[in-house]
């Protein structure tokens, strides 16, 4: 199948999640490929699939008996039906909403995915007290967290700077707020950064441009929302309020994304650039900036490559300005 083979969670990520599953008992009712489900199943005594697709069962039983899995019970039917009719009770449940429709077309919201998590909320709180569930990268983060009320914790996990998965671990009754964590798993190491809503919501940042050196949080970190947090954690200035950008006077090895020497701060200016590029070529990123990369490039005749970095941006006095910068 297409559309299992396209949900199925790559092998490091699925090794992520198994880092926060750990128990006697595991059931992965939608279990498709398998890759998840054999990650999970390692940290538990205990590890039921269940997938309505006989033929992706037997498949996947007959994959992981070569990996050498021994704990595993697969079961070939409708997972909310056997949910019902077990007497089992589960450590952890994991849950994988389709995300496609009957149309084929790509689905985002909780609410429109297979199974519907909100009318099985119950249910999964009779059966384990802790829910691992697997979202699409484009959900809106706020109004799910609003909308399930019962998040204990949220991981927005990327993978080489691109969001594969939003994962939220649920509980009956949450004792605080919800953690929030960014994590950008890299061939170099992991990028990671904690902290909850409520520190954003309150917390006050610099606004300007201070010193040589400029930040672009990693993917994760965007997706995540902690735009001010991170300014505080790290003491930097942050740019403007909406561009997401951020500078400090000295370089800051361990921020969660790409570091960038300023060389100078131009406007969009054709001639004013070219003094900067001796061969007409840059690397360029837009954020908070009225004109597209395609655009800028058109107008000033930059060809892409290079080892100059130009971000077109907005500053504290809602000036657009380029700011020319070369990898710290």
């Amino acid at each position: 199948s297409l559309l299992s083979v396209e949900q199925s969670s790559s092998e490091l990520t699925a090794r992520y999640k198994s880092r926060l599953l750990q128990g006697t008992r595991f059931v992965d009712l939608t279990g498709g490929m398998g890759v998840d489900f054999q990650a999970i199943s390692q940290g538990f005594v205990e590890a039921f699939y269940v997938e309505r697709n006989a033929e992706l069962t037997q498949l996947t039983a007959h994959n992981l008996a070569r990996l050498g899995s021994d704990n595993a019970q697969f079961i070939t039917q409708d997972s909310l039906t056997w949910l019902q009719e077990t007497s089992l009770l589960f450590d952890w449940i994991y849950l994988d909403p389709a995300r496609r429709g009957d149309i084929n077309q790509k689905l985002v919201r909780l609410e429109d995915c297979e199974p519907n998590v909100f009318a099985i909320k119950s249910l999964l709180f009779e059966k384990s007290s802790k829910v691992l569930l697997k979202a699409s990268p484009l959900l809106d983060i706020e109004g799910a967290v609003r909308a399930l009320g019962c998040v204990a914790q949220l991981h927005v996990l990327a993978v080489e700077n691109e969001v594969k998965e939003i994962l939220f671990i649920l509980q009956a009754n949450p004792l605080s707020e919800a953690t929030i964590t960014a994590i950008n798993l890299t061939k170099k190491g992991e990028q990671v950064f904690s902290f909850r809503r409520s520190d954003e919501q309150n917390t006050q940042v610099a606004i300007g441009i201070q010193g040589n050196y400029l930040y672009e949080p990693n993917a994760a970190v965007m997706k995540s929302g902690a735009f001010k947090q991170i300014a505080k954690v790290f003491g930097l200035t942050k740019m403007h309020v909406h561009s997401h950008l951020y500078t400090s006077d000295q370089q800051i090895d361990e921020f969660p994304g790409r570091r960038f020497e300023i060389i100078a701060i131009t406007k969009l200016d054709k001639r004013e650039l070219r003094k900067h590029l001796p061969n007409a070529q840059a690397n360029i990123a837009v954020r908070n900036f009225p004109l597209t990369v395609a655009q800028i490039r058109q107008q000033t005749g930059i060809r892409e490559g290079g080892e100059v970095y130009l971000f077109a941006t907005t500053d504290a006095q809602d000036k657009k300005i380029v700011v020319v910068t070369k990898k710290a």
